[in-house]
């Protein structure tokens, strides 16, 4: 059962301020598209998309990728609808052989860099050549005690609030907002 109130769902949209719009944000995923086909267009690359906020940014860039990649997806959250990170939940693995191949995280948003850490770190360990970053989003300040200082690959820099759109969610909504919004008051 559903125990959200949809209402408050829809003011959060309404009340958003948006940061970037569509325009910006498509352009965004061109700028890393340009520079990822730069670095990994002769490396016969694995794409990971970072489920559930890396769908839609993988949607975006893969098409504008044009060389050839493989792509699977993994599974590792630690916020499971909730607006603040806990423990790491690991909820699906790669169902490609990693080892001796150039990985590609593809992921909505580096805030603190933990969970990228834990993903980079699996790669790792799983005998990957080299392990890079991509993600739509970075926040601006976010503090990276134990994770990672940047991704390899970023759209956009924004302010440390609290954003929905293009795969970031708000309580598990709006991840198909066309633009990256923040939160009133948070």
């Amino acid at each position: 059962m559903n125990d959200v109130n949809l209402p408050s769902i829809t003011d959060a949209r309404r009340e958003a301020e948006c940061l970037c719009d569509a325009a910006q944000v498509e352009q965004a995923f061109q700028n890393m598209a340009d520079a990822i086909t730069a670095r990994l267009k002769d490396s016969d690359p694995i794409c990971l998309s970072v489920l559930t906020g890396g769908i839609i940014p993988t949607g975006y860039l893969l098409p504008l990728l044009d060389f050839p990649l493989q792509l699977d997806s993994i599974h590792a959250s630690r916020y499971r609808g909730s607006t603040q990170g806990s423990e790491l939940h690991w909820k699906k693995y790669p169902d490609i052989e990693l080892r001796d191949r150039c990985v590609l995280l593809i992921d909505d948003i580096l805030d603190e860099g933990l969970t990228m850490q834990a993903l980079v770190n699996y790669c790792q360990a799983q005998g990957v050549k080299e392990v890079l970053s991509a993600v739509v989003v970075e926040k601006q300040g976010a503090r990276h005690p134990d994770g990672l200082a940047q991704a390899d690959f970023t759209g956009l820099s924004i302010p440390n609030r609290y954003v929905f759109g293009y795969g970031l969610d708000y309580h598990k909504y709006w991840r198909n907002a066309r633009g990256i919004y923040a939160v009133k008051g948070l």
